[in-house]
């Protein structure tokens, strides 16, 4: 005779077996949470850099000329065209001369510099005075398809802390000829190098290239 129950109670214990094999093989995939014992968090942004960091586009390096204006110095004794080169930081010197306070010398000079291809900006010192020898604003004025005041108004704001209120008897300027930007300096080392290194050095590789003006 065949014990039914004797057969229902090894089934039952098998199944319960096959039961708990399957539960035995499942596992669990632990959370971050659980792994790590902390609750997960988002990776914090990088602080190394800011928008205007990364917006900002970097000045290039640019060839320029080197241009003095006057009458009792040469290349050899030139400490305002010294200070200029010096203080291009990083940029190229194209070339550099030395003109006498003629009015057409010194446009017919800067005309044909702005006209070179390996010409990125002019920089001139010196004749930029009241006396009547002073010559280089009205030379080169005329060349300029866009006249750049801020940077006349920026310089004798800055130079003003060196000479006080002498300063306004320079007539330091700036402008976009040929589409080249050209730099009108005082002829004093000084004046030179402030303009140089405060304004035109930061300047001279972002001017005259489409796109680059950051107020238009």
């Amino acid at each position: 005779m065949v014990d039914f129950q004797s057969r229902d109670r090894r089934t039952r214990g098998r199944d319960d077996e096959d039961d708990a094999a399957d539960e035995d093989d499942v596992t669990e995939t632990p959370s971050d949470e659980d792994s790590t014992g902390e609750e997960s968090t988002d990776p914090e942004p990088d602080e190394g850099t800011t928008d205007d960091e990364t917006s900002a586009s970097p000045s290039r390096s640019a060839g320029v000329a080197v241009v003095t204006v006057a009458d009792d110095r040469t290349v050899d004794s030139d400490p305002a065209g010294d200070a200029v080169v010096e203080a291009l930081d990083g940029h190229e010197l194209v070339t550099r001369e030395l003109l006498g306070r003629s009015h057409d010398t010194v446009q017919g000079a800067v005309d044909a510099l702005v006209g070179r291809g390996d010409v990125d900006a002019v920089v001139t010192v010196g004749a930029t005075g009241v006396d009547d020898e002073d010559v280089t604003i009205e030379a080169v004025h005329p060349l300029f398809e866009k006249a750049m005041p801020g940077f006349g108004e920026l310089f004798r704001r800055r130079y003003h802390e060196s000479v006080g209120t002498d300063v306004i008897a320079t007539r330091a300027t700036a402008g976009i000829a040929d589409g080249t930007p050209v730099f009108c300096l005082p002829g004093s080392a000084e004046a030179a190098r402030l303009g140089t290194s405060e304004i035109v050095a930061e300047q001279v590789g972002r001017l005259g290239e489409p796109g680059d003006d950051p107020t238009a």
